[in-house]
């Protein structure tokens, strides 16, 4: 069998079901969540403040970098030469003169932390979209 991972079928969650006899391909982790080796990391997290999109301290993020972000994705970024994950936030809203203005915000996911808007003080890089998260229980 090597040195990788066997699939041993799968798993009803609900009520349990007859094992099945046999054994799957081994599981190529890389296969399964990297699209763009060339433009793949990985990255570990330290900090809870994205705890409530499931991403624990410790957990191992795969970032794709060639990926551009979104409203609503989860990046890495660089603010101010601090390294962060957070969701990125962009949009338009209404300013103190009733025009409507673009802006860019970094959002944790724990209400312990401030949403941080980014302004033109600020020196924010983009390192790619987080597309899976990787944790032990």
């Amino acid at each position: 069998m090597g040195n990788k991972a066997q699939v041993a079928g799968s798993v009803v969650a609900g009520f349990p079901s007859p094992a099945e006899q046999y054994l799957e391909p081994p599981l190529d982790l890389n296969a399964l969540l990297v699209k763009r080796p060339a433009a793949t990391y990985f990255v570990r997290v330290e900090g809870d403040s994205m705890i409530g999109a499931g991403i624990r301290e410790g957990d191992l993020l795969v970032v794709d970098r060639s990926l551009t972000p979104a409203n609503g994705d989860i990046i890495i970024a660089a603010l101010d030469g601090e390294f962060t994950v957070k969701t990125y936030r962009t949009g338009l809203k209404v300013g103190k003169d009733g025009r409507r203005h673009k802006f860019v915000a970094l959002e944790p996911e724990n209400p312990n932390y401030p949403t941080i808007t980014i302004t033109s003080g600020h020196e924010l890089l983009l390192y790619g979209k987080v597309t899976a998260i990787i944790h032990r229980l």
